[in-house]
């Protein structure tokens, strides 16, 4: 683990002099909307590629903009707009790892709104809360980067002016053009979906497969333009690392396992590909991950340690500087949230989760011993994924990894306390395992945000409050969200009715860890033979760093690589291509086209979601109005085509992505 980075820092934009308004009623309405879209659109992005993206940029883009419209605004507002944004999509990504996961194992036939919402903003609450002591620790004591948070304070002082009003030309030129570029690519992710999944013109993916001898081999790519604009955010080493996964899952081990065994019966081609990777193959991927996880927090024990004993020195009544946050002699800018704030919320967090465990589990014991190992869990992961985004940013940050170690943790727990013969213990796992996803999901994208107020000169504590009100957005919009997408496309499970679900990875993965603990069966040679390629995958990683190499191979993307379905991660890596491409001749020399390259790549994203939830809603009306069509703009029962018009609009978007994105000279 690398020591983080000591050294100077410019002072922020606004000095804690001055006092300008944050927390505005334009401001706050602002926020709600922005993270109530931010959260369906990683929603969906999860559910269907199985990681999420950063929206702290677009959000303060689309906030610069909007609010250009008022005669007073300022830098300041901006920030609270997108620190409320980005908190909304955060927890979104926190809820769709796990939660699905009830569905899967029968717990629910439905996702249930209150159950749901208290989840995550139990969950979103505690990541806001243990992170607020870590702010001086991280930020202003150790000064890690914090990436992410540095460049959305770049963009924020790039189209705002200090003070109110007063922007000159340039200024507003660039914001109305970065709010230009956000919505049409919105618009063109939106139509690509709206053909592939509206109008049926084409299939969602091009697929082939062929035998030799009895091995299958199998290639295929997605035609999303969101798994484009993922890989081209992400950029191409961690792109090319998770389809090097894929290439290990379905040209190696796939084939091999045929070759040894012979297809399933009855199935050729296509079917007995995805046959024998989904009941065999992607156990694999989970052996890879459960070593990452653990891996993962083998490398954060010190840095924990470290946030720890900087925690106990800042509320030291005898330590230099250690007066209480929010007291009068700390400057405006160094005040965070008072500790009886934060308690206050702690309390009305647990009490409730208490009571939902022992509605499951009928013992209290139990239930107190869910809730205690729920807390321990999310302050421990809160400030891995704290520092994790110090180092890397928050969209590397290893949420999967501490959500598997979380729930075997747990698993584990409850099969001491409960039993093997216990019917409710997966899905208790899974509900600790929930909320630590949420913490620690806020996490990494608290402090981001908090470390981007603290370039600019915000308040803290108004930050804080409104991370609260980002989570609570979210909270309330993410069941409506999720029950729209199950209704449409299905999530995890091939049915008739959908025969193209949302794959879901990341709650599959967990349901079925759940499941394997309690007695359901994991087939563990293979999970074994994955662990194995965990360690093998950790040890090159390593000679990697020894040598002081660009070319990293993290284990938890490489796991993710092997359990994902190649189609998605080859269209990911082609959208890394592009951003290598784009950036080859010049990279670092236009700020502009970098910027409209990620705010290009993040519309993409927002538009394909947005429409995906939109197909969903006639069939929400159908269920109340009869005579309203589930799908009234379906053309075709069967792609005429294909998927080559899909292959060409991908093509299309892909070149207009490298051209948006490539540095003018």
């Amino acid at each position: 683990m690398p020591n983080p980075p000591v050294g100077t820092e410019p002072g922020p934009v606004v000095p804690a002099s001055a006092t300008l308004p944050e927390i505005t009623l334009k401001a706050v309405v602002l926020s709600v909307f922005l993270a109530a879209i931010l959260a369906a659109a990683n929603a969906y992005l999860g559910l269907f590629a199985g990681m999420t993206v950063s929206a702290s940029i677009p959000a303060a883009v689309a906030s610069m903009a909007i609010l250009r419209a008022f005669r007073h605004s300022n830098i300041l507002e901006n920030n609270i707009v997108q620190t409320a944004a980005s908190s909304g999509e955060a927890l979104a990504a926190g809820v769709i790892f796990t939660i699905p996961g009830l569905l899967l194992i029968g717990y629910w036939t439905a996702f249930a709104y209150w159950q749901t919402a208290a989840l995550a903003l139990v969950g979103g609450l505690l990541g806001v809360l243990f992170t607020i002591p870590l702010r001086r620790a991280l930020i202003v004591d150790a000064r890690l980067r914090f990436p992410e948070g540095v460049a959305t304070a770049e963009v924020l002082k790039a189209g705002s002016s200090y003070g109110r009003g007063g922007r000159d030309g340039r200024e507003a030129q660039e914001g109305s053009e970065g709010v230009r570029t956000l919505i049409a690519a919105a618009c063109i992710g939106g139509a690509v979906k709206f053909g592939e999944s509206g109008l049926r013109l084409w299939a969602e993916a091009w697929e082939v497969a062929g035998t030799v001898g009895r091995a299958v081999f199998y290639g295929g790519i997605n035609l999303s333009p969101a798994l484009l604009a993922v890989g081209f955010i992400i950029g191409l080493n961690t792109a090319l690392v998770v389809f090097l996964g894929g290439a290990l899952g379905w040209l190696v081990l796939l084939p091999l396992y045929n070759a040894l065994n012979g297809a399933p019966d009855g199935l050729t081609g296509l079917d007995a590909a995805k046959a024998v990777w989904s009941e065999k193959i992607r156990f694999i991927g989970i052996g890879a991950m459960l070593i990452g996880g653990l891996w993962a927090l083998v490398q954060l024990r010190e840095p924990v340690l470290l946030s720890l004993r900087k925690l106990t020195e800042i509320y030291r009544p005898s330590a230099p500087g250690a007066a209480e946050p929010g007291a009068h002699v700390l400057p405006r800018t160094e005040r965070d949230a008072s500790p009886g704030w934060i308690l206050t919320l702690l309390i009305l967090s647990l009490v409730p989760m208490a009571f939902l465990y022992h509605g499951l589990v009928q013992s209290v014991s139990v239930a107190l011993a869910m809730t205690l190992v729920m807390a321990v869990a999310a302050f421990l992961f809160s400030t891995v994924a704290g520092y994790m985004a110090g180092l890397v940013g928050s969209s590397s940050n290893p949420v999967s990894g501490v959500t598997i170690a979380t729930i075997m943790l747990a698993s584990l727990v409850l099969l001491l306390v409960m039993g093997s013969a216990q019917s409710a213990g997966p899905a208790a796992a899974l509900l600790i395992g929930a909320v630590v996803c949420c913490a620690a999901a806020m996490g990494g994208d608290n402090l981001q945000d908090l470390k981007t107020g603290h370039l600019v000169g915000a308040t803290p504590w108004k930050q804080q409050i409104m991370q609260v009100v980002g989570v609570a957005t979210g909270a309330a919009v993410i069941v409506p969200v999720l029950t729209l997408l199950h209704a449409k496309y299905g999530i995890g499970s091939v049915t008739p009715e959908h025969p193209h679900p949302l794959s879901a990875p990341q709650a599959t993965l967990m349901a079925s860890l759940a499941q394997g603990v309690f007695g359901a069966g994991l087939p563990w040679p293979l999970v074994g033979l994955g662990a194995v390629i965990g360690v093998l995958v950790i040890l090159l990683d390593r000679r990697q760093a020894l040598r002081g190499a660009e070319f990293r191979l993290p284990v938890l993307a490489v796991a993710l690589g092997i359990y994902l379905p190649l189609k998605l991660s080859a269209a990911i890596v082609m959208g890394g291509l592009v951003a290598e491409l784009a950036g080859r001749n010049g990279r670092g020399e236009d700020a502009r086209a970098a910027r409209r390259g990620l705010l290009c790549a993040a519309g993409l994203v927002t538009g394909e979601a947005l429409m995906g939830i939109g197909l969903a809603l006639p069939i929400a009306l159908s269920s109340l109005w009869p005579a309203v069509s589930a799908d009234p703009f379906t053309l075709f029962g069967t792609p005429p085509l294909g998927a080559w018009p899909g292959v060409a609009a991908f093509a299309a978007v892909a070149v207009w992505l490298y051209r948006q994105a490539k540095p003018t000279k």
